[in-house]
């Protein structure tokens, strides 16, 4: 940094390195903050997905019974739950900036329509029921990927400005101080020196 040793330039570099300070503590600790969520939402993420596994291992099995009983043409001729009722409820919430939305809840179709079928049986109701609890489980689990993609995007730019202060802005910051210091010294002697010359003279 190529700045001009006069004492108020010196004074201006101090307050600056105090806000610099005062910012990389800020950095540091919303890094540790934005860590421990990303832990939080990763341990939920394993949670919710254990639960989709189990719903996914349910719905294959599932479909598997009701194709044995109506084949696959009879099943792709059944009626579907119109996508009108079905609906997503979730709430939001700002986390440093960043949105997190907590676990959504997934209200499916009106499974009704299932009975309407030429050929309605309790394997095509439970083979409905299996999707429309797999598709729930992958709302949830569909969230909270968001916010862990999301909550990384911001550790890594937060991690970027908090190495830069740390690594170079103050570094340099310190030294270009400690240099105005020497040279205000150096200054100050060569003025009193001069001082005495002229008191001898």
């Amino acid at each position: 940094m190529e700045i001009t040793p006069t004492r108020s330039a010196l004074l201006e570099s101090r307050d600056e390195r105090l806000v610099m300070r005062e910012g990389y503590r800020f950095l540091d600790e919303k890094r540790l903050l934005l860590a421990s969520e990303i832990i939080h939402q990763f341990n939920r993420h394993q949670e919710l997905h254990a639960r989709y596994q189990s719903r996914h291992g349910q719905a294959v099995a599932a479909l598997g019974d009701a194709v044995s009983l109506h084949g696959l043409h009879g099943l792709q001729v059944t009626p579907v739950a119109p996508d009108q009722t079905a609906r997503i409820s979730r709430q939001e919430r700002m986390f440093f900036g960043v949105l997190l939305v907590d676990e959504p809840v997934f209200e499916p179709g009106d499974p009704a329509v299932i009975s309407e079928a030429i050929y309605p049986s309790f394997e095509k109701k439970q083979c409905s029921a299996a999707f429309s609890a797999l598709l729930t489980a992958s709302v949830a689990l569909a969230a909270i990927s968001g916010n862990l993609h999301r909550l990384m995007e911001e550790y890594q730019r937060t991690e970027r400005r908090a190495r830069a202060l740390e690594d170079v802005i103050l570094p340099e910051l310190d030294e270009a101080i400690h240099e105005m210091e020497i040279r205000l010294e150096e200054l100050e002697q060569e003025e009193a020196v001069r001082v005495r010359l002229g008191r001898t003279t």
